[in-house]
């Protein structure tokens, strides 16, 4: 097939100019780009070459026709018209691919088994068999596309995608596709470079996509040249000797590739996982003389190649998926940043990310930006030249700490985190001014544990509580009135102020987004990493974790409630409901009670409770119950003489009965409990539903005394609807 025939090539969306340039360049004529897709015209050797050599396509179509069709007995009738013995044994095995709508055709479905009946249908009666039907791994693939009356009849020449190399059979969470992380390196300059003898890092690798694509780019290498299986292998318009001229001159170009030296391609990975599958899939590419890999932590990475030649990095950070991630993503680009200043002076460097405006917290100007989609998601490649007329940091880096060792790094060792915008200078100014206030007191007081900013500026609407030498972060939920570009942007100044003003590692800052929560969604897990760090209070320690829950397992605010309690539980019966992880509970037996009961319906907070205890060694004597607080009320028959009651706002738990809300039920809880008071005994009902009303009932009935302004420390005088507590007892 000498003639010019149309062909189509499909790609992921935004490949479509630079598919269009190498596909020129590979013979295609008369290119026209489509979205996700361009068509040409070309010979059955510039479609083969195509297969062996794009980088950037997924399919190979060569079209058969173009008809209009106007219902779906045309569309039958239009396929049935063509002769697919020319393509397709009788006994063969065939797959339908059916795209678009119109024509009355509003299912792929049906529409592929119309195209398949019609085939099926033709070659059963001119031969007196059918083609068996294989969605897998068929012989003919035949494309259909619908679109404005007109059908596209196709066959498929490479068979399964061609980004699938051959080469990745380990892959890690969320690797990028071959093509498009060929297209990343293209658009960044490396075919160029690469001529140029250039070197190339990728300090984040993964299982090295990057790295093969650019050994492969290097060395000349087809990027389909080990594929045995395409799609026109079976197809019965395939010319094996024209197919076998084209393969052979790609062996050749591979083998005189390979016999050049190689180019310095070194890849880092932190996770020690993924150094093995990395090295297994660069040995199946036969580029384990071009590309080394090995285990390295961001914090460490400093390329060193031969003869000092500059290159390019290259890299894909994680996008963030969990509660926390802004934090920790926000980080990683300062010190992705931190290091190209400090190692990669006169090197280019290229970030492909779906969160761009992480990019700009790197400290380095970005000269050019592409906008490239990954799946659905849209993402941006930035391109930056590491070079000092680019750098948006400060002076003073780290001469201080070698000159402190008596070295005296380089002027390109030394770098500064990048400064802070003026709204994160303005955020770090308040947190400094906070701390200087609320630091004195909290020393004076004993306390390690406390919240330096609650939301004091409306446009950073974060919580800060500082547990130690660690950072508790909460974004409260930005308002629907609020753009939520600039309420990112805002939270990403604040995350970069942190450390910043508080002189910490940004390794010891976690985040989490507080929204309302329904039923017990504050309690569920939200990781799994299990580290619990020791705290004290009054004289009691306790255990928080802030990384696996919405919250830490110490309500900060109720801290002079527990104090309180703790002053006034020695001899007394002590009844803690909804006791969560039993801070309260610990205190009261601190304080000397005699006895103490704590009831939650948790498992995971009552071990937690338990830890608390025993950590302070209080083991006997001290009643943990799990089970449904208002149902355990109504059974008990124990009588206490000090009692605390902090429920949450809502809860509809599996485990419970309806859902509890604490304005409803309020009467019927206070009550009960009142029930299990003794004479004399004090009941402390607290709860942080801000709309809460007590019911005139209850204070009818009972002694009432609010008593929330005492409740509230220095930490918390600014946000005075943290919560709200009274002190209840019966009347005399």
């Amino acid at each position: 097939m000498s003639e010019s025939v149309e062909l189509i090539l499909t790609c992921p969306k935004g490949l479509e100019a630079l598919l269009a340039q190498e596909a020129s360049g590979l013979g295609l004529e008369e290119v026209r780009e489509q979205p996700a897709a361009l068509r040409g015209r070309g010979s059955l050797e510039v479609a083969y070459r195509l297969c062996l050599w794009s980088r950037l396509a997924n399919r190979v179509l060569l079209v058969l026709a173009r008809t209009p069709v106007s219902d779906a007995q045309s569309l039958y009738d239009a396929v049935h018209a063509l002769d697919w013995s020319e393509h397709l044994a009788a006994n063969g095995s065939l797959a339908v691919e059916f795209s678009g709508r119109g024509a009355g055709i509003d299912n792929s479905h049906f529409g592929a088994l119309k195209v398949k009946d019609a085939i099926v249908d033709q070659l059963r009666a001119r031969f007196g068999q059918r083609p068996d039907i294989d969605k897998l791994n068929p012989q003919v693939r035949v494309h259909a596309h619908l679109e404005r009356g007109e059908l596209v009849l196709s066959l498929d020449l490479s068979g399964h995608s061609l980004h699938q190399r051959g080469y990745r059979l380990q892959q890690g969470a969320a690797p990028l596709k071959e093509n498009l992380a060929a297209a990343i390196l293209i658009r960044a300059g490396w075919p160029e470079r690469a001529a140029r003898g250039e070197a190339l890092s990728d300090p984040m690798c993964g299982v090295g996509t990057f790295l093969v694509e650019a050994g492969m780019m290097a060395a000349d290498l087809a990027p389909n040249l080990k594929r045995e299986q395409w799609g026109f292998s079976h197809w019965l318009g395939h010319v094996p000797a024209l197919w076998k001229k084209l393969h052979d001159e790609a062996r050749e170009r591979a083998a005189a590739g390979l016999a050049k030296t190689p180019l310095w391609i070194r890849g880092y990975e932190a996770d020690p996982r993924l150094i093995q599958p990395a090295r297994n899939n660069i040995e199946r590419a036969g580029l384990a003389d071009w590309v080394k890999i090995y285990q390295g932590e961001l914090a460490t990475f400093a390329p060193r190649p031969d003869q000092g030649q500059t290159g390019l990095v290259v890299c894909n950070p994680p996008y963030g998926e969990r509660l926390g991630d802004e934090a920790s993503l926000l980080y990683l680009y300062q010190h992705l940043g931190e290091r190209l200043r400090q190692q990669c002076a006169g090197w280019d460097a290229a970030v492909f990310t779906g969160a761009p405006e992480l990019g700009k917290r790197m400290g380095i100007r970005s000269h050019k930006q592409y906008a490239f989609w990954n799946g659905a998601l849209p993402c941006k490649l930035l391109l930056f030249r590491v070079t000092a007329d680019q750098f948006v940091t400060g002076e003073r880096g780290e001469r201080r700490a070698a000159e402190a060792a008596g070295e005296a790094p380089a002027p390109s060792q030394a770098s500064e985190p990048a400064r802070l915008s003026e709204g994160g200078q303005m955020f770090a100014n308040r947190l400094q001014k906070n701390l200087k206030q609320l630091g004195k007191w909290a020393k004076k007081a004993g306390v390690e544990c406390y919240r330096l900013y609650d939301a004091d500026m409306p446009e950073y609407a974060v919580a800060v509580d500082l547990y130690r030498d660690w950072v508790h972060v909460q974004e409260y939920a930005a308002p629907r009135s609020i753009d939520p570009q600039k309420a990112q942007t805002r939270l990403l100044d604040a995350l970069a102020a942190i450390p910043v003003a508080l002189g910490i590692s940004s390794d010891k800052v976690v985040i989490k987004r507080r929204e309302r929560q329904s039923g017990t969604r504050q309690y569920e897990r939200q990781d799994q990493q299990g580290r619990f760090m020791e705290v004290s209070e009054g004289g009691v320690k306790l255990l928080v974790n802030l990384t696996d829950y919405l919250d830490t397992g110490l309500f900060l605010d109720h801290r002079p409630l527990r104090l309180r309690i703790q002053r006034e539980a020695a001899g007394k019966r002590f009844l803690n409901l909804f006791c969560y992880t039993a801070t309260a509970t610990v205190h009261a037996a601190r304080g000397g009670a005699r006895s103490t009961t704590s009831v939650d319906l948790s498992k995971t907070y009552l071990d937690w409770a338990r830890r608390n205890l025993a950590l302070n060694g209080f083991s006997d004597k001290q009643r943990l119950e799990q089970g449904n607080v208002m149902q355990w009320l109504a059974e008990d028959r124990g009588e206490y003489d000090l009692i605390f009651i902090d429920p949450p706002t809502f809860s509809n738990s599996k485990r419970m009965e309806g859902v509890f809300d604490v304005q409803r039920d309020q009467v019927e809880l206070i009550d009960l409990a009142m029930a299990r008071l003794a004479p004399g005994g004090v009941l402390y009902f607290s709860n942080n539903f801000r709309k809460f009303v007590l019911d005139e009932g209850v204070q009818a009935r009972y002694r009432v005394e609010e008593i929330s302004e005492q409740t509230l420390d220095p930490d918390f005088v600014r946000n005075p609807k943290i919560h709200r507590a009274w002190m209840i007892q019966a009347k005399v």
